[in-house]
């Protein structure tokens, strides 16, 4: 496995992280996600461990705290040996103070969830979702109390703007707060709008990517092809309406790819569509859930081998798009003087 620090920090992650959504598996989302109890659950973990998988993520919403509570029970004896990452902001429960990131609701969020995990402490928390209804200010100074009391040890936050994400960070340096290290984004093949404005700011301000969905919703684990009808046990089925959307063609232009150069490279195509991610610049960690064991052992197999240069530029062709003004000038090459692209990540590999 390889591991690499967590932004700026000095906290290191596997470069494969194990996220928890299917654990639970109640209401019309995450009962789609999965359904996973607490002894397949533990199978799971034993499983990513024995792998090397140090990072474990899951949020209080996810089946609502059900995901927490099974994590945290399939952690129990060895909370010690990873780094134990949630989320929160969505709404869980039905008051008018059961959403947000107020003062009030991030307190008795943590508690909540520490309870739920149990454990005393949370290595990372994010936040789910920028709340514009409550001031950073206030935000951003609970969330360091959190950090002073022993309680949080990293922040992070997840699927915010570059506006919203540079105004947090921007705030946390003046009042010598605690600042975000991680952003938890999609990211993926059939996905990359992160590239345009998240990824440079990460890479300047020593913000590292915590992807999200990194097969796009289902769409790159081999099932889904051209000229095929959506298999019947594809998740895509429910949460359609949740995924971001992909024009079909572009879509098939990028599983056409990824069928060639998984024949090529000898992996599965799940495989392929991980590693491609594990080289861009900014990335700390890739989540990857799974139904079973046989999924998940295979997603692990993403890991400790690499793409060969012209099947990456396969894939990038195959999944380019046209970035909005004003991003696009920087890929175009019009700026390269003022905006040079970035470097590679650069790996560490242990055993």
């Amino acid at each position: 496995m390889q591991y690499r620090s967590l932004g700026a920090s000095g906290l290191r992650v596997s470069a494969l992280g194990f996220g928890a959504g299917t654990f639970g598996g109640t209401g019309p989302l995450f009962s789609a996600w999965g359904t996973t109890g607490e002894d397949e659950a533990r199978r799971l973990v034993d499983i990513a461990l024995a792998a090397g998988v140090n990072f474990f993520d899951t949020a209080d919403v996810y089946s609502d705290g059900a995901s927490e509570r099974i994590l945290g029970a399939a952690l129990k004896g060895r909370r010690d040996q990873v780094v134990l990452s949630t989320k929160t902001a969505l709404r869980l429960g039905e008051g008018p103070n059961d959403v947000g990131t107020s003062r009030h609701r991030l307190l008795r969020a943590v508690e909540a969830s520490l309870r739920r995990l149990g454990t005393d402490y949370i290595d990372l928390l994010q936040l789910h979702a920028f709340d514009a209804n409550t001031p950073l200010e206030e935000t951003l100074a609970t969330l360091d109390g959190l950090v002073r009391a022993g309680k949080v040890r990293y922040l992070g936050v997840s699927n915010f703007s570059g506006w919203q994400l540079m105004k947090a960070l921007a705030i946390a340096d003046r009042q010598g707060h605690a600042r975000p290290v991680a952003h938890q984004a999609y990211y993926s093949l059939v996905g990359r709008d992160y590239e345009w404005e998240l990824m440079p700011l990460g890479l300047d301000q020593g913000v590292g990517a915590v992807v999200w969905s990194p097969l796009g919703w289902g769409r790159l684990t081999g099932k889904v092809r051209r000229g095929q009808p959506l298999p019947a046990g594809s998740r895509l089925h429910a949460t359609r309406a949740f995924a971001p959307p992909v024009d079909d063609e572009r879509l098939f232009r990028v599983t056409d790819a990824l069928d060639a150069v998984a024949a090529e490279a000898g992996r599965p195509v799940p495989q392929v569509a991980l590693n491609w991610l594990l080289q861009r610049p900014g990335v700390a960690t890739i989540l990857v859930g799974a139904r079973d064991a046989r999924q998940l052992e295979q997603n692990l197999g993403a890991s400790g081998w690499t793409l060969a240069p012209a099947q990456i530029e396969r894939l990038d062709a195959a999944s380019a798009i046209t970035p909005p003004y004003p991003y696009y000038p920087y890929w175009n090459g019009m700026f390269t003087e003022l905006a040079p692209p970035p470097v590679p990540v650069r790996l560490e590999t242990a055993p």
